[in-house]
């Protein structure tokens, strides 16, 4: 179990849901208004990517693939290129900026916190006052930025696409190192939109059996159809990016969820959580009462006389199971009867004696 903030997240905790903003917003009023929807939604978070891209790309005309709708209503997705520079510019706040958005979510009471690239942008977020920080896939092997991370004591997420077991296992120790056991490790398939034979949810599985640390699932694919499955391997938190517009020609749009969606989607992780259940067999009193209606109980069929012996009267099992259930019939076949009991009679403790 961990903490960002007040919330704990873990097994036998709620499922934490963040919903992503930081490659689809398209400035500072479309951010806020991705920010309250995700709030009135129900959802636990939202999240953003702080990228300094002048510092980040060193080569300005490096491109990056990725799919978008091809044209509205359709599902189809068409590939295209972009520079890589240009999409974390996009998403880029100033200071001011940054600020402003953290005291919004302030304001609606949900937490707020970043994907980092670099050292200051760490100190910033303390500043801020963030009760998480995130670590890019990419940078799973940036040892001194994730050290720098860890020293802050906030909840370390760790994203872990295309790196191997044995990567995530030094990424987590150097957390460990400088005291910080708040970490979550992230499940998260490449690919805008991931392949389908690229997601490998069963590897939630293997994180968790591995690593005693919440696990979580960075869902790129369309739809909620992972998020659900993730949910049922156990995972202990969904993030999935959102938007406006799918149809969006930008990066990371084709797979995200519309504003008109959130409610259901929150929903529906609430609802596949509490239909989980827990690991073993519990009834409920309302339960209790209910299987009473369908169970059986021990009736006697004919006129029997006081003195019989059980064994020798005519039974049958029947509803409902308010009486002597069949499963006691043996401990009790050798009782006798101390009274008449009229046909089509229920059994009761008080109809017969021990002899």
């Amino acid at each position: 179990m961990v903490k960002i903030g007040s919330k704990k997240i873990g097994d036998g905790f709620p499922c934490y849901i963040t919903f992503e903003i930081g490659p689809t917003h398209d400035g500072l009023a479309s951010a806020k208004r991705l920010i309250k929807a995700a709030s009135k939604s129900g959802a636990d978070a939202v999240k953003f990517q702080m990228f300094d891209p002048d510092r980040l790309i060193s080569n300005k005309k490096q491109m990056f693939s990725y799919g978008v709708l091809k044209e509205q209503g359709s599902e189809e997705v068409e590939e295209i290129q972009e520079s890589l520079h240009d999409l974390f510019l996009k998403r880029s706040f100033s200071k001011k900026e940054w600020i402003e958005l953290k005291k919004y979510c302030d304001e609606l009471k949900i937490d707020f916190f970043c994907t980092v690239g670099f050292f200051d942008e760490v100190d910033f977020l303390e500043d801020l006052g963030c009760k998480s920080i995130k670590i890019a896939s990419a940078d799973v092997n940036h040892l001194p930025l994730i050290r720098k991370a860890a020293k802050t004591g906030m909840c370390i997420q760790l994203d872990t696409g295309m790196s191997t077991i044995g990567e995530v296992e030094v990424a987590v120790d150097m957390i460990l190192k400088e005291g910080n056991d708040n970490i979550i490790i992230h499940q998260c398939p490449s690919g805008y939109p991931a392949r389908i034979d690229s997601i490998n949810l069963n590897i939630i599985t293997t994180l968790k059996n591995m690593f005693d640390f919440p696990i979580a699932f960075s869902d790129h694919s369309p739809g909620k159809d992972m998020d659900i499955a993730a949910v049922a391997l156990g995972a202990n938190l969904i993030e999935k990016t959102i938007t406006e517009d799918r149809y969006t020609r930008s990066v990371e749009h084709s797979m995200s969820i519309e504003i008109d969606q959130f409610d259901n989607f929150v929903n529906t992780i609430k609802e596949i959580e509490k239909g989980l259940g827990v690991n073993r067999r519990l009834l409920t009193s309302l339960e209790k009462e209910e299987r009473k209606l369908s169970r059986r109980s021990i009736f006697l069929s004919g006129p029997e006389k006081s003195g019989q012996l059980i064994k020798d009267c005519q039974i049958e099992f029947r509803r409902p199971g308010f009486g002597i259930p069949p499963d006691q019939y043996d401990a009790i076949k050798d009782c006798q009867l101390i009274k008449d009991v009229k046909p089509g009679s229920m059994l009761k403790i008080d109809d017969f004696k021990y002899i």
